[in-house]
């Protein structure tokens, strides 16, 4: 099929790329033209494993292309999608200021009937409100049909998740639209969940909402594993192996972040205070997480009352590993509390530094591997679980540190490793490895 993609964000640009791979014609839209220019060289602007290789394998063979002209774009085209950011508002409301205006700019350049798809996080109802939109700013006579294509991609396992996810949900009130959708996802061979418009829209912010309750629950859990002994790994193994349960999503840490999470966690409390209905159970998922990221902090304040001066070397900096996300990173908030109070701070992550320098402070020290970042520190504080992190030998801080004192924030190594080392060693929820 013929298909264009506006957007060319970790939403769009996956679905685009991910899409030319299944032998769709794919022209993926987007304004900013120095962007356009990079991806049609075949050169990826966001890391995501697996993508700049697809990207350009579909170039090269012809399936995949970009540009900034939506008319050039739209010509010809039987499907679009729209992958467009829809950030938090102020009220945590989901502002939809680039589906309006993605909307405008479809019906202005469409000379073809068509059928548009968003893949966009929208709250409900918003599908309905884009084709009256559309249909209200068209210039010429073209029939329109409208579904709803929810994206459940984890950032760092985007490309891995789009041909190996649980399901593929897809909603319309039209079934020429259903069947046309349910052709093109064939390939993947995935289940695929038929629904109408509104659930398929709410499917999407109850199984992210879900997600990060169950995070907030096991922290939650974990903090108070902590304070009367028990250990959150053995508890959350017992929890899990109840089928009602699961064993995904139990690992406890210092809460969640990136561009989901939190922003569709606010946007469905919004949803929620919109039809006059409160959500408490949701707004105290928000609360918790928030409080979590700075329990590492909180740590460290516990062991060292005063830090002034003291070295602390910061692994991680992205909110999750295999992506150079910055989004609600724990990371923002340690390192910002560390020079608050008078560390010198030296920071370490594999992919993220570029991104993080324009949002972290300038009196940060960025190193370029985790033996230089914390040689010659007091203290060692770990916000992302990366493979070459967990596979950092314990050792090696014992050797390189002033003051071998860790404190991890992802529960990255075993405590009998930590006990055999020669550390203090704190985690989350679990009982702490002295010297």
């Amino acid at each position: 099929m013929n298909i264009v993609v506006i957007g060319t964000g970790y939403v769009g640009l996956v679905t685009g790329v991910c899409l030319s791979e299944l032998g769709h014609n794919v022209t993926c839209i987007d304004i900013d033209e120095d962007k356009v220019n990079t991806l049609n060289k075949g050169i990826s602007p966001i890391y995501e494993e697996g993508l700049t290789e697809l990207l350009q394998k579909n170039i090269e063979a012809g399936n995949l292309d970009f540009t900034t002209d939506y008319k050039k774009g739209l010509k010809g085209k039987q499907m679009v999608y729209i992958a467009v950011g829809t950030p938090q508002g102020e009220d945590g409301s989901a502002d939809l200021t680039y589906i309006n205006k993605a909307s405008k700019d479809i019906a202005l350049n469409l000379e073809n009937d068509i059928i548009i798809v968003t893949k966009s996080t929208v709250p409900v109802g918003t599908n309905e409100h884009i084709k009256e939109l559309i249909k209200s700013n068209l210039i010429k006579n073209v029939h329109l049909k409208i579904a709803s294509n929810p994206e459940f991609l984890r950032q760092g396992s985007a490309v891995y998740d789009t041909f190996n996810g649980d399901r593929i949900v897809i909603g319309s009130d039209d079934e020429e639209a259903l069947e046309a959708l349910e052709k093109v996802n064939a390939g993947f061979h995935l289940p695929i969940v038929k629904t109408d418009l509104r659930s398929a829209e709410m499917i999407k912010y109850a199984s992210n909402a879900f997600l990060a309750t169950k995070i907030s629950f096991i922290n939650e859990m974990a903090n108070l594993s902590e304070k009367i002994g028990a250990n959150i790994d053995h508890v959350a193994a017992g929890m899990g192996m109840d089928k009602r349960i699961g064993n995904a999503f139990l690992n406890a840490g210092i809460g969640y972040g990136g561009s989901c999470f939190p922003k569709d966690t606010r946007a469905i409390i919004s949803i929620g205070k919109n039809v006059n209905y409160d959500m408490p159970i949701l707004e105290s998922v928000v609360d918790l997480n928030d409080r979590q990221r700075g329990i590492i902090v909180d740590k460290v304040a516990d062991r060292f009352p005063d830090i002034k001066g003291k070295k602390v070397a910061v692994l991680g900096l992205a909110f999750k590993p295999n992506t150079d996300d910055m989004r609600e990173a724990p990371s923002i908030l340690v390192t910002e509390k560390l020079l608050e109070e008078g560390a010198v701070v030296n920071v370490y992550d594999p992919v993220a530094s570029e991104n993080a320098k324009s949002i972290l402070s300038d009196e940060l020290n960025y190193y370029s591997n985790i033996v230089d970042a914390i040689k010659g520190t007091d203290i060692t504080i770990i916000l992302t679980e990366w493979k070459e992190i967990k596979e950092f030998p314990l050792e090696n801080y014992k050797e390189y540190m002033v003051e071998p004192v860790v404190f991890d924030g992802r529960n990255c190594y075993e405590l009998e490793d930590a006990s055999k080392s020669g550390l203090e060693y704190h985690s989350i929820g679990r009982p702490t490895i002295k010297r």
